[in-house]
């Protein structure tokens, strides 16, 4: 891992997403499902955000503007420099052999790096509105649906599950899918486990996501 500060390349509106592209620097793109604590122009604490795309010489960010911290990020302008540090967590095991991915929302952000790494396998893809679904565009061979539609009915038997998305979908995949692999999400300060900000209780145990996850086997 590495700290660095990065110039931004562009923030490209995604429906009412904005990807953030930044100069790569020195710093490695990891293992699609880890992520990264970008600098919040004018906040105390850096944001996690799951690599999206990893272009030559960029590393790409799918943000969701739905705070101050968030919304400064989409408001960068290409030249701004931010401090980016990473990768950190634990991300997907690439040993797939009929791998689904599955996405709900803004979990869809780590998919398309990881669609590249795994050969383009079929996606399914689940939004709140057909404005929201603009994302899906970014993520190769992939199947989508809105609301009142749930991603979970897509979802085919004997299949090898990578999931990303909101915690009542992750759970439903769950007892859909019992070995799949789910990346969860939840507030992070630090990035690697000294602030326990992350820590959540699955099946009665408390998890850092951070340093356990944030990508956890189902079972």
């Amino acid at each position: 891992m590495r700290r660095e500060r990065l110039s931004v390349v562009a923030n490209e509106p995604v429906g009412p997403y904005t990807l953030l592209r930044v100069r790569r620097g020195g710093i490695e793109p990891g293992v699609p499902g880890q992520f990264f604590m970008l600098e919040a122009p004018g906040r105390l604490l850096p944001r996690p955000m799951s690599l999206c795309l990893a272009p030559a010489d960029e590393l790409g960010f799918l943000i969701d503007p739905i705070g101050p911290g968030t919304r400064a990020l989409c408001e960068l302008e290409a030249g701004a420099e931010l401090h980016v540090f990473g990768p950190l967590g634990n991300g997907f095991r690439l040993d797939a052999e009929r791998p689904l991915l599955v996405g709900g929302g803004i979990g869809i952000a780590p998919l398309p790096y990881l669609s590249e790494a795994l050969g383009r396998p079929p996606a399914v893809l689940g939004f709140r509105s057909d404005w929201h679904a603009q994302a899906a565009e970014l993520v190769p061979n992939a199947q989508v649906c809105v609301e009142p539609t749930l991603v979970t009915e897509l979802i085919p038997a004997g299949m090898d599950v990578l999931a990303c998305g909101p915690e009542p979908m992750l759970e439903a995949v769950r007892r859909i899918a019992p070995v799949a692999q789910l990346a969860w999400e939840a507030p992070m300060a630090c990035g690697y486990g000294a602030c326990y900000g992350c820590a959540v209780e699955i099946d009665g145990l408390m998890k850092r996501l951070c340093v356990e996850g944030p990508v956890l086997c189902a079972a």
